[in-house]
């Protein structure tokens, strides 16, 4: 099994959303991405989608683009993003899956050689920059989350190695130890995988090996709208 990971698809959720407005090089992106996904992926693999999938509003206007996905090859796992409002309760969504595909929600699943679990993550406070109390509360509450995604998947894992997704980033180039990170390295995560980042803000995401832990920022731009192919071997 090969397993790969992109995130920030931005599918139109039934509406006319061209992201080339963000820029000439997002023309025809997910064409370009599902070419690139049939090219490498096979029926066995598996891929992970750090969220921002659909810019639908209601889940019923996600399902063409949940379907489109389904539609190209491997077993897939979603997080939520911050742009998912479609995103309703975990049973709902998990209703409206096409085969093959599975929401996480500070949760976690096996997939053979690993265990991949997910959260959505937000933005951290720094010494410079202290959240506004609504930030707070929802930093807090991720912070939470991610550690039922963590001791899910520690159960599961029996010394496989544990790869969690977040669509924010969980650190910066500029800020490499941040309570996300703890977490992580606490529970012996192997890979972080996480999305988000666009444009200029690529260059501030961390992609690299950090106190053990593989991170990767794999915001489809970042990647010139290819998948990145995770190494459980490294």
């Amino acid at each position: 099994m090969k397993l790969f990971a992109i995130a920030d698809l931005h599918l139109p959720g039934g509406d006319d959303k061209p992201m080339d407005v963000f820029g000439a090089h997002w023309d025809r992106h997910f064409e370009r991405i599902s070419e690139d996904w049939r090219a490498r992926v096979s029926d066995g693999d598996t891929v992970l989608i750090a969220g921002d999938i659909s810019w639908a509003m209601q889940l019923k206007s996600a399902v063409p683009d949940l379907s489109a996905i389904a539609a190209l090859p491997g077993r897939k796992l979603l997080i939520k993003g911050n742009h998912d409002y479609w995103w309703s309760s975990l049973s709902q969504v998990r209703d409206a899956m096409p085969e093959g595909m599975t929401p996480l929600q500070h949760s976690a699943a096996d997939i053979g050689p690993a265990v991949v679990c997910g959260t959505r993550g937000w933005v951290f406070p720094t010494g410079e920059a202290p959240l506004e109390p609504a930030d707070q509360k929802i930093y807090e509450r991720e912070l939470i989350r991610l550690e039922l995604a963590l001791q899910s998947a520690q159960k599961l894992a029996e010394g496989r190695p544990i790869l969690a997704m977040t669509h924010y980033p969980p650190l910066y180039d500029q800020c490499r130890d941040t309570a996300f990170t703890a977490l992580m390295e606490r529970y012996g995560v192997a890979w972080a995988i996480c999305g988000h980042l666009h444009g200029a803000g690529i260059k501030a995401g961390f992609t690299g090996e950090h106190n053990g832990i593989h991170y990767a920022l794999t915001s489809c731009d970042a990647l010139e709208f290819r998948l990145m192919e995770i190494s459980l071997d490294v």
